[in-house]
């Protein structure tokens, strides 16, 4: 079994890198397009790792950020670096998805939310004022604060 094993994840390897190679031969794409492709791969290992070992949540950090960081990395090359100026949000949300990825496959701790609703928040916050609609974030800190004030305390709560 350990050396079906062994066997398996170079084949794979090998396999993904052949179509990846492979791909400017069927399609308008160049070989140096496809250099985020690495960056996404090595974000699967990291799952591919997490799901052998599931016991490993921690695996799942990388993983989200190296396969987020990669798709955008890939979108830019094909549409163009100048899109990097609105979707830079995407390095903030991408640890912020990892958090949620490591509560919702590991142990189910309470304290990986809270740095995940940080980063996520905040990610969308900028990515909001990088559209038109950059009016909505404003509105939407006045509005989460009047709720704050305005909401009834809990129970053994104390002013």
């Amino acid at each position: 079994m350990a050396t079906q094993q062994r066997s398996l994840v170079p084949g794979v390897i090998l396999i993904a890198l052949g179509i990846l190679f492979l791909l400017p031969r069927f399609f308008q794409i160049h070989v140096s397009e496809l250099w985020p492709m690495f960056v996404i791969g090595g974000g699967i290992a990291f799952y591919v790792g997490f799901f052998a070992d599931r016991t490993n949540y921690g695996l799942l950090m990388p993983g989200t950020i190296l396969t987020v960081i990669g798709l955008l990395f890939f979108y830019c090359t094909i549409e163009g670096w100048y899109m990097m100026e609105n979707l830079w949000p995407f390095f903030i949300i991408a640890p912020g998805l990892g958090f949620v990825l490591m509560y919702l496959f590991g142990t189910k701790e309470q304290g990986l939310l809270i740095p995940a609703g940080i980063l996520i928040t905040l990610g969308f916050f900028f990515l909001l004022g990088r559209t038109e609609y950059d009016y909505l974030w404003p509105i939407a800190l006045i509005a989460i604060g009047v709720l704050l004030l305005v909401a009834p305390k809990r129970k053994g709560q104390s002013s």
